[in-house]
């Protein structure tokens, strides 16, 4: 423990992986557990930093936000109580753009996290903190949520696993909401094994979350050393014409050949809803944050803005002072969509579009086991290169979106590294709830890189 604390006090400020760091915590944790047999506890005395959106009851979680800065919650995330059933040690927390919103860590109000590949570039985001924690070795382990490829996303961009489950699949209890018909924890690790271990370890119902699933599911690592001999992957080639960067084409195209090789048989899918995925996705998930963020109004918790004449004074300067750029358009795009008058034309008809989306996904699925595609559509981008590009940042997530919108479980694993040496993610998406045959698929894929 003292190694992992060591190397994040040595090398984290270049990085900015984090945001908090118990060590006090986190040590007479591993003291306590020292003392104790593990009982084959899978995570005993593993040290795993979670992104700064879970709450850890007494530990300070901000959400990436100034309007939680000094926010301490009363209670445990399921998936924190989990982790320390299994015998993990929290370090800390981990940056992320603020209430989960982009796809670069810059919009953190602590300040931008770097790639550990080349620390002029973004790691991804909104889990970015956590991507950079386990890529740079901070960590073995790491866990985030993913609202659109807030995991799969960063972790192709540092080069290590990322998953988002089936919706359903973890408890969201303890999760600081954004967009809550969206939003999934999913883990982070260096192999596809401890990503599913851990996914193992936090999934299951929990009748403190009502959208948890209930039924019986094969465990994520219950298939990971099986053959895909025979099995199909689906390949919508007509979402590549566009804005993919040649080098990630090319990565792409060697990572199917290698599944191609191991007996899965690569066959055309279509997925005709996909070019609205992103309008799709900016309508529905904005109106749900703009629902959820109601609650930060400067008078329950968090930030509230000093000197307030009135009430209506309080709330505006309180959220126009406490909320960040990114925060506040994501806000003003959702309560419009659900404004008077333009309902219909906005929020309904964005989730008529999701229905057709899900729909494409089960037809595809009639004729393939899995959906591949890049998980990125360019390697990391530097530093504010689109921070004045809203349209641009939010295009990062086009190939990740819709299995946030179909409910689908989805996995990032490395697949390459460009010419200046940025690494390359392949993504596979899978049948709801069956999430071991992404697994599965994403095991036999790293099997070809390390042998």
């Amino acid at each position: 423990m003292t190694g992992a604390l060591d190397r994040i006090g040595a090398e984290d400020a270049g990085l900015h992986a984090f945001i908090t760091v118990d060590a006090d915590r986190a040590l007479e944790r591993a003291r306590r557990l020292d003392r104790q047999p593990d009982k084959g506890a899978p995570l005993h005395g593993v040290p795993i930093a979670l992104k700064d959106n879970l709450c850890v009851r007494g530990m300070r979680t901000t959400a990436g936000s100034r309007i939680l800065g000094d926010y301490a919650p009363p209670y445990d995330a399921t998936v924190v109580t989990r982790l320390e059933a299994a015998g993990a040690v929290i370090l800390g927390k981990t940056n992320c753009d603020e209430f989960a919103m982009g796809s670069s860590t810059e919009h953190s109000a602590f300040g931008p996290s770097r790639n550990p590949s080349d620390p002029t570039r973004t790691p991804g985001g909104s889990s970015g903190g956590s991507a950079v924690a386990v890529a740079a070795g901070f960590v073995p382990l790491a866990l985030g949520s993913d609202t659109g490829g807030s995991v799969r996303q960063p972790a192709a961009l540092c080069g290590i696993v990322g998953a988002k489950p089936t919706y359903g699949r973890v408890s969201r209890y303890g999760l600081i909401a954004f967009a809550s018909s969206l939003d999934q924890i999913g883990p982070f690790a260096r192999s596809v094994g401890d990503a599913a271990l851990l996914q193992d370890v936090i999934g299951g119902p929990d009748p403190r979350d009502s959208t948890c699933g209930t039924m019986a599911t094969a465990p994520c690592a219950s298939q990971l050393d099986q053959p895909v001999r025979g099995l199909r992957i689906g390949v919508p080639r007509d979402l590549l014409e566009r804005g993919v960067d040649a080098e990630v084409k090319v990565a792409f195209d060697s990572a199917l050949e290698s599944l191609a090789g191991l007996g899965a048989a690569v066959t055309p899918v279509t997925l005709p809803h996909s070019e609205y995925a992103i309008a799709v996705y900016y309508l529905v998930a904005t109106a749900e944050a703009s629902s959820n963020l109601a609650r930060y109004d400067g008078v329950r918790y968090g930030w509230r803005a000093p000197d307030s004449a009135t009430l209506a004074e309080l709330y505006g300067r309180t959220r126009r002072t406490g909320f960040g750029s990114e925060v506040r358009r994501r806000l003003m795009l959702g309560t419009y969509a659900l404004s008077a008058g333009y309902y219909d034309a906005y929020y309904l008809k964005a989730q008529q579009v999701r229905t057709l989306i899900r729909r494409d996904f089960e037809r595809a699925f009639e004729t393939a086991d899995v959906i591949a595609l890049p998980t990125s559509p360019t390697p990391a981008f530097k530093l504010g290169e689109r921070l004045d590009d809203p349209l641009q940042m939010y295009l990062a997530d086009v190939f990740t979106v819709g299995a946030n919108l179909a409910g689908l479980p989805a996995i990032s694993v490395p697949c390459g590294l460009t010419t200046g040496g940025l690494p390359i993610g392949l993504q596979i998406i899978g049948r709801a709830w069956d999430d071991a045959t992404v697994y599965q698929f994403a095991s036999a894929f790293e099997r070809t890189t390390s042998s």
